[in-house]
């Protein structure tokens, strides 16, 4: 079993930055894969970007690239995702989740892969 805590979020104005922060304990596969899946109200959940635990690949969605970076302090067990330049259609519940097992060599960002979610972080951008 594998538990994930979000925080970070919070209130920003356009063109403003967030590090989201994801906190993960318990036990994983020796591959796995992270990721972070932002869901806006009445919107299904997107995939933004995922880090192959074991290979330290990342991913990023083209819609956003350019604006985000993901990364993690493996000694912690933890995962960011810096966000900078945010817009008002970024506002949504960010969501981190882990793929375990998963021994590709590069990760994907598809939310239906993966298999352990935190509970979410808000995050709201006003123009």
């Amino acid at each position: 079993q594998v538990q994930l805590v979000e925080s970070g979020g919070g209130s920003v104005q356009a063109g403003g930055s967030l590090r989201l922060s994801c906190a993960a304990s318990g036990r994983t596969s020796r591959g796995y894969a992270m990721g972070w899946f932002p869901q806006a109200p009445g919107k299904e959940r997107e995939g933004l970007s995922c880090l192959t635990g074991h290979t330290g690949l990342t991913k990023i969605a083209n819609s956003i690239e350019g604006r985000v970076s993901i990364s993690r302090a493996s000694a912690k067990n933890m995962v960011y995702l810096q966000m900078n330049n945010l817009k008002p259609e970024d506002t949504s519940i960010y969501y981190c989740a882990v793929e375990s097992p998963f021994y590709g060599a590069g990760c994907y960002i598809d939310p239906q892969r993966f298999n352990y979610w935190g509970q979410g972080t808000q995050v709201t951008v006003s123009s």
